[in-house]
């Protein structure tokens, strides 16, 4: 679906590029700068999503999270029929409001899925039956499965969001003689996009009626997506879970994505976080256009992603390995890759308009999408596999995940006129520091060190018009609470420790020790014990006036 919203903005912006058809279609409307205005809504409006999207996705449910964010790309591709800024304005700014949701959403969906298949092959094991906390490693086989066909599937939409193109504007589009004219160099020489890239790019300007059919089958689609998930997808979480998912406090569930960042897993993997958005949109902005356009032409633009699409896909099968390997193979695997090619790219400047340069072109596209490939499911595949026992922690990381994304996709969109060896060099060292602190936590991890976990409050459910809450039952006794959940009072009391050194590890002890003194429980013994020791007092007094009055 992300890709159906690629496709449509590919095919606006060649067309809006061209100066006769924006003076033709635009100038009356005052509408000559809305590309810019839209991009803007777009990159921008995600760096804000960290604050609002877990609390979306607890009120919503996950299922109706994917539901909506797909009515607000259906939503981008309707206002089309009816170019405005009052439609194409707010719906830009409503993708990129959706864009962190959506995704933090599936990646918690494809965890909770594989998560639920494991229950449903082992149902007969006791923990499954009486809903407790997983084992160790038991559902990773199914996450790497999950993982890797959703990749496969996903990274095909780069081949279908080419059609358009390929169908439909390459018949408009004028020779590359034309189009690179002014252009003197490409690849590493060069600052910005294409310096000299002709302003007229079509020969004639299409037929209104041709351009509706385009985004009618493309709402078409958006429709289809929204169907998907509303019949197709069940729900991620049982309705009593996601009844206690949303009861521990609105508050709480806004300050929990920032409090897992206490959680050196997590903060040592942000480098690969941003470094997984800026290899992806460099591939599709800064390769395709700064060296494949500039070098073959802007009708070869469908081939090259194509080319990139299709080895995504065909090479995300590859997590599938990590059944048999480290996990660390594809992390370390795809960087490997990626780092070869950016040394390569640094130093390769092929002349334009030259179309011997097509094979060498398709190879590194094809590198390019082996090291994405194995780039993405191997971040997707280690978060789901680090959490998997922490259901309740889901959409909390995969937020932190994806936001660290969109701050890279940001970033992305600021350094457009940057030299290209200064965007290769960000490229190359973001990468270099994403393995020091990926190895850095692989050292930690297997040191045994303890890592910080916030504690997730129990959740408070509220009976309106009962006597008592469930929190202060002057009724319950401790004889009358279960042991599954002293149990669970108990691993919140001790969940928190700290990440490394003995100082740490002892704030982390006085930390617990005052959670303990804290708790429910610890309380209603203290409130017991002042009871009796009040009552012990008065018997006193009474036996010594009647001592004294006999």
């Amino acid at each position: 679906m992300d890709r159906k919203q690629s496709c449509l903005l590919q095919m606006q912006l060649i067309l809006h590029y061209d100066m006769t058809y924006r003076e033709v279609k635009y100038s009356n409307l005052g509408l000559e700068d809305i590309d810019r205005k839209m991009l803007m809504g777009i990159n921008v409006t995600p760096i804000i999503g960290l604050l609002y999207t877990p609390v979306l996705i607890r009120f919503l449910g996950t299922k109706w999270m994917m539901f909506l964010a797909s009515g607000i790309y259906a939503l981008f591709v309707s206002t089309n029929y009816w170019e405005r800024y009052y439609t194409l304005v707010p719906s830009a700014v409503a993708i990129g409001v959706a864009i962190v949701p959506l995704w933090a959403s599936l990646g918690n969906y494809i965890t909770r899925m594989a998560q639920q298949y494991y229950e449903y092959v082992h149902y007969k094991e006791d923990h499954v039956q009486e809903q407790k906390k997983l084992p160790k490693g038991a559902c990773h086989k199914y996450i790497i499965v999950f993982q890797s066909v959703f990749h496969i599937i996903f990274h095909l939409s780069f081949v279908f969001a080419e059609f358009p193109m390929c169908f439909v504007l390459n018949g408009y589009l004028h020779k590359s003689e034309h189009i690179l004219l002014n252009v003197h160099s490409c690849g590493a020489n060069i600052s910005g996009v294409i310096p000299g890239f002709n302003t007229t790019v079509l020969t004639n300007l299409p037929r209104s009626m041709l351009l509706i059919q385009v985004e009618s089958v493309l709402m078409g689609f958006a429709f289809l997506a929204m169907i998907i998930f509303l019949v197709l997808c069940g729900p991620a979480y049982r309705p009593t879970e996601e009844i206690d998912l949303r009861s521990i406090g609105w508050g709480n569930i806004f300050q929990l994505p920032f409090k897992h960042l206490r959680d050196y897993r997590l903060r040592l993997l942000c480098p690969f976080f941003i470094y997984s958005g800026f290899e992806m949109l460099f591939a599709i902005t800064g390769f395709s256009l700064s060296y494949g356009v500039c070098v073959l032409g802007l009708d070869k633009l469908w081939l090259l992603i194509v080319v990139y699409g299709l080895s995504c896909s065909v090479f995300s099968s590859l997590s599938l390995c990590l059944l048999r390997l480290p996990r660390w193979v594809c992390l370390v695997g795809g960087a490997a890759v990626h780092g070869v090619l950016l040394v390569v790219l640094l130093a390769f400047s092929p002349p334009p308009k030259n179309l011997e340069y097509l094979g060498p072109l398709l190879v590194i596209s094809v590198l390019w999408g082996l090291g994405t490939a194995l780039n993405k499911t191997g971040v997707s595949t280690l978060i789901g596999m680090l959490y998997a026992e922490e259901k309740e922690r889901l959409d909390f990381v995969y937020t932190i995940y994806h936001w660290w994304q969109a701050i890279a996709i940001f970033i992305v969109y600021l350094w457009s006129n940057l030299p290209m060896r200064a965007k290769l060099s960000i490229l190359l060292a973001t990468l270099v520091l994403a393995c020091y602190c990926y190895w850095l936590m692989e050292r930690r991890l297997a040191m045994k060190l303890p890592f910080r976990l916030p504690r997730i409050p129990r959740p408070r459910h509220k009976v309106k018009g009962y006597r008592y809450l469930e929190e202060d039952n002057s009724d319950e006794s401790d004889s009358e609470r279960s042991e599954e959940d002293d149990e669970e009072e108990r691993e919140n009391e001790e969940h928190v420790v700290e990440e490394m050194g003995a100082e740490d590890r002892e704030k982390g002890g006085q930390d617990a020790e005052v959670q303990g003194v804290d708790s429910p429980k610890a309380r209603r013994r203290g409130a017991e014990g002042h009871r009796n020791r009040r009552e012990d007092a008065q018997m006193k007094e009474g036996v010594k006036e009647e001592r004294e009055g006999g």
